[in-house]
């Protein structure tokens, strides 16, 4: 009897990095173009956000249509930013809307407000999403329960969003433990697909030394590195993919477009390399 073959269990895996994971919707959309669909998704921080509407069922082209419509009108976006405005004085003066006080939900809400199922258990595609446990001082792996309140836990950067509260842990953006979860997918797979959109610093403007801003978020870049490298010690992924985005700032969500343009190659670069491994798979 001749043998059947059957493409290996792929399992995605969606790292943080603030606006360059936006990055990941060209993954996304070279997966559904080769027609392959992950066994398992597990995402951190942006990674979380993406990796969710994957999961519940969005393509990757959907998503592209979705972000150009949050961020690629910048008007637009701040009005909806402006909506979680502190609505009484008091507010404002007893702290409701400084630094770290933005709820990562009410975010969600505005932006995302239908791209994720309800619970975990409503997703198509089995979905790990990973944060910070704060006072416990470990990553936390959510796979059951409300998903945009696990979603919301995984974005809640310090400084600019409360964190989130579930089961009685503090829980904090994913990518201070864990900014490539490759060790979080929910099931076994075959071949580990992982995206790291965190990069190293660079320099800018021609400037050897960084500014006092450049200097957070390349240390920061660094410290998630180094986890990064631990964690692929224990699992390497089998396929690497780091998008072309470092000169895009982390929180400049408004660069959508440069993102996704930047961003273009690594369509082909998926297709080829992984194109390779289900050849020898």
């Amino acid at each position: 009897m001749q043998d059947v073959k059957t493409l290996p269990r792929i399992g995605l895996v969606l790292g943080g990095g603030g606006a360059r994971g936006i990055a990941h919707v060209a993954v996304l959309e070279a997966l559904d173009e080769m027609g392959v669909v992950p066994s398992a998704i597990a995402g951190t921080s942006i990674g979380a956000i993406y990796g969710a509407a994957r999961a519940g069922g969005l393509s990757g082209a959907e998503l592209r249509a979705r972000t150009l419509d949050s961020f690629a009108n910048g008007t637009a976006a701040l009005a909806k930013l402006w909506t979680l405005r502190p609505k009484k004085l008091g507010d404002l003066l007893g702290g409701g809307f400084g630094l770290g006080q933005i709820a990562p939900d009410r975010i969600l809400e505005i932006f995302a407000a239908d791209a994720f199922p309800t619970t975990f258990d409503d997703c198509a595609i089995p979905l790990a999403v990973v944060a910070t446990d704060y006072y416990g001082g470990c990553e936390a792996v959510l796979t059951r329960g409300p998903l945009r309140r696990a979603v919301a836990a995984s974005i809640a950067l310090p400084t600019i969003f409360k964190p989130v509260v579930i089961d009685g842990r503090v829980l904090l953006d994913g990518g201070i433990m864990n900014p490539v979860p490759v060790d979080a997918l929910p099931v076994e797979v075959d071949v580990v697909v992982a995206v790291d959109v965190v990069s190293f610093p660079e320099p800018a403007d021609g400037k050897l030394a960084p500014g006092a801003l450049q200097a957070v978020f390349g240390a920061s870049q660094l410290m998630q590195q180094q986890i990064a490298a631990f964690k692929f010690e224990a699992r390497r992924p089998d396929l690497l993919i780091r998008p072309p985005v470092n000169d895009v700032r982390m929180l400049d969500f408004l660069a959508a477009e440069k993102v996704l343009a930047a961003a273009e190659p690594t369509k082909d670069e998926v297709k080829r390399r992984l194109g390779r491994l289900l050849e020898a798979w």
